[in-house]
């Protein structure tokens, strides 16, 4: 039995889950989210408590189903329920964040301003001018946005200009030293 896919997922009172077919809706206080079971060896089980998955068959490729959609099903109800977020810093002289209405607008040493839409379900926000907000209720979503912003300007090993992350550290390069 999958470590991760024996362990149920536990239901509170504002989390809802149904099952309809093969795809699963998820219902909190945030919003709802859906996942379509694909792999048909792999069975979900809805009580009011907790949502259980289990496997038909012990195939290798059923194994890491099995695993997968447990982790899904749990990122699911914990985005309905408290959501995610990811936060960005931005270091560099003269660079910075702003909202202009719904859109992000990065200057990060380009000749021109980088102007990014949020994807639908996601919410930008700019704490200050250095760092930035990405919120919302699908993990791969706020994830995926998040690497979107850090790509218009990876960090750089020397000074560390550019977008990070805000728990990430940057491994510094030694720079030139003078002739000995």
């Amino acid at each position: 039995m999958s470590r991760i896919g024996r362990l149920p997922v536990a239901l509170t009172g504002k989390v809802k889950a149904e099952l309809s077919g093969s795809v699963i809706t998820v219902t909190g206080p945030l919003g709802t989210l859906s996942q379509e079971i694909q792999n048909r060896k792999i069975n979900v089980e809805i009580t009011p408590k907790e949502i259980q998955v289990t496997r038909a068959t012990e195939e290798k490729e059923v194994k890491a189903a099995h695993g997968l959609y447990r982790a899904l099903i749990a990122n699911m109800v914990q985005g309905v329920e408290k959501g995610y977020s990811k936060n960005l810093l931005i270091e560099g002289v003269g660079y910075k964040a702003v909202m202009q209405g719904a859109k992000l607008v990065l200057n990060v040493g380009y000749s021109h301003p980088v102007n990014i839409e949020a994807p639908e379900g996601i919410k930008l926000e700019c704490v200050s001018n250095t760092e930035i907000s990405v919120k919302g209720i699908d993990k791969n979503k706020v994830g995926q946005c998040a690497a979107d912003i850090k790509a218009v300007r990876k960090p750089e090993p020397y000074h560390g200009y550019g977008v990070r992350y805000k728990d990430e550290t940057i491994v510094r390069k030694e720079g030139k030293t003078a002739g000995k």
